[in-house]
């Protein structure tokens, strides 16, 4: 099996000087080139999901360690005039807690050339804002939901708010936000069971499901390779309830491995951990605080906020990022010996 079978890119010929370009994609020295930001609008959430962090919560940024809207527009114009990002998606914590959201979503749709705008939301409060969403230019949601199970959505999120994530996305729907997407992480204990009855619910309201595999991502570090589901038991119990075929368009840099369900309807498994993408990445993201991570599973950052807050031009903030992104590795580690977590947990990062 080679290198990139495995889902570690090949080195690209590096440049004369071994420094990123200065102009051109948004290249890395293996050569993938980002088109896709992720963008964190805040670190809150109003869950407080066992995998990502504890019931108490986390210590929140303080409101000036937070972009200000004019940093965040001036960042999203920088990427995508100046680096060549074609797709923006906003994440939290939980963006619908983030009071400029739409603002944000207008002005990124304002920009030339406009770049595709998607959303990564739980859902919590969307039943009354999906329209609003829409009209300033929204295009796609995806909307976290790991099971409809009543008890078991409260178990999982410390919170009984499964009706208010339900009616989240018929609005989504009905507000023409299309393909709405739900996205799954398993409960090690249920989460097969969850699986089955989570692809019946999507297959039933013209949703489609993605199924996360569980990532080293959480507060408290307590993540278990030996009790998180893989994407082959998870496909395994999908196959025994559903007829499954592989998707045969082109996968590209979409994290998702789809199937198509007999009678219509697909189901994405993205694994993350057991069968690393990595060689495929095109993703750049930038935190609620305005760092640049090249990687989701990265141990450093480049400070852009500060930059931009000591009087750097656009040339110096494009630069900085440049090189943060150049500076990406192979891939994310997690199966090395050596792998360390991050420090930030996905609440802190955006997905």
């Amino acid at each position: 099996m080679s290198l990139v079978d495995l889902g570690v890119p090949l080195p690209a010929p590096p440049p004369p000087d071994g420094r990123p370009p200065a102009d051109g994609p948004l290249v890395d020295t293996f050569g993938r080139v980002a088109t896709d930001l992720r963008v964190s609008l805040t670190d809150r959430c109003n869950l407080r999901c066992t995998y990502c962090m504890p019931a108490e919560g986390l210590d929140w940024l303080a409101n000036d360690q937070l972009l200000r809207p004019e940093e965040l527009t001036r960042l999203l114009r920088i990427a995508v005039t100046r680096l060549g990002i074609r797709s923006v998606r906003f994440t939290g914590g939980e963006p619908l807690v983030a009071r400029h959201l739409e603002d944000v979503i207008a002005a990124t749709a304002a920009l030339e050339p406009r770049p595709e705008i998607t959303l990564t939301t739980n859902g919590i409060g969307l039943a009354h804002r999906a329209e609003r969403l829409k009209r300033a230019g929204l295009d796609r949601i995806n909307v976290s939901l790991d099971t409809v199970d009543r008890d078991r959505f409260a178990a999982i999120t410390r919170r009984d708010r499964l009706d208010d994530v339900l009616a989240g996305l018929r609005a989504a729907k009905a507000a023409g936000l299309d393909p709405v997407k739900v996205n799954a992480v398993l409960d090690p204990a249920t989460g097969l069971d969850d699986a089955v009855a989570l692809l019946r619910f999507c297959l039933e309201h013209g949703y489609q499901l993605r199924i996360i595999e569980q990532m080293p991502l959480d507060a408290g570090h307590q993540w278990d390779r030996g009790k998180a589901l893989t994407a082959e038991e998870i496909l395994a119990a999908l196959r025994r309830h559903f007829d499954l075929t592989p998707d045969p368009r082109p996968r590209g840099s979409a994290p998702a491995e789809l199937w198509q369900v007999a009678g219509g309807g697909t189901v994405g498994i993205i694994a993350s951990v057991s069968q690393a993408f990595c060689s495929a990445c095109d993703r750049t993201r930038l935190t609620a605080d305005g760092q640049v991570r090249n990687c989701l599973f990265a141990r450093q950052e480049t400070d852009l906020r500060d930059l931009m807050r000591g009087g750097a031009d656009d040339a110096a903030v494009e630069a900085a990022w440049r090189a943060a992104m150049w500076a990406k590795a192979a891939g994310h580690g997690i199966n090395d010996p050596d792998f360390v977590q991050p420090d930030r947990p996905m609440s802190a990062i955006g997905g």
